[in-house]
């Protein structure tokens, strides 16, 4: 019997901050104490929703935005934006190396020890027209282009090919227009080739 004592005291008490319960009817209307608690707690005016005449409010669910990590966003440009930023912090650079030394010299890079060089210079163009050929076909998709990557290392590499590439139809032109002739991926008679 205490407890019960206890328990209508407790209700009694929250329904003097809830509703006007009559105390001598609380025993009878405990249940429907505790759904106007309820209600009033979750309602749409003290949820911040107030309906708009006539019409009902729906709630929507919860939703959590959890901060990303750096390890998030590489997963976010998949294997290929890895592979892309990978390769072109390190054509830039090369190309950019080539392009001097055609516009000094009239020939590429040498072929290096075992072709080795040759090799690194014709796959990092390779790798800028392979950035642009991605970035434009995202362009034409999306209607933006390569998403920025992690530190925005990705977009860098974008932007960097393209002006690698501006770089190369000035430094192409004008060596075609000085000497006559753009080298060749391989070594030729005109640069590198064994002499006559």
């Amino acid at each position: 019997m205490a407890c019960l004592h206890q328990s209508m005291a407790a209700t009694m008490s929250m329904s003097m901050f809830v509703s006007p319960i009559p105390a001598y009817s609380l025993h009878s209307h405990s249940i429907s104490a505790s759904k106007h608690l309820a209600s009033v707690f979750f309602s749409p005016l003290s949820l911040g929703r107030v309906p708009k005449s006539g019409h009902t409010v729906k709630a929507s669910p919860l939703r959590v935005k959890a901060q990303q990590s750096p390890d998030a966003e590489v997963e976010d440009v998949g294997t290929a934006g890895v592979a892309a930023i990978a390769g072109g912090l390190v054509a830039n650079p090369v190309v950019t190396w080539s392009l001097y030394t055609l516009k000094t010299t009239g020939c590429g890079l040498p072929p290096g020890p075992g072709g080795a060089l040759g090799a690194i210079e014709g796959v990092s163009y390779l790798v800028i027209v392979g950035t642009i050929g991605w970035s434009a076909y995202t362009k034409v998709k999306t209607g933006s282009g390569l998403p920025s990557g992690p530190y925005g290392l990705l977009g860098a590499v974008e932007g960097l090919s393209y002006l690698s590439l501006l770089a190369i139809l000035v430094v192409f032109g004008l060596q075609y227009l000085d000497l006559g002739f753009i080298p060749g991926p391989v070594p030729s008679d005109m640069c590198f080739g064994t002499p006559p």
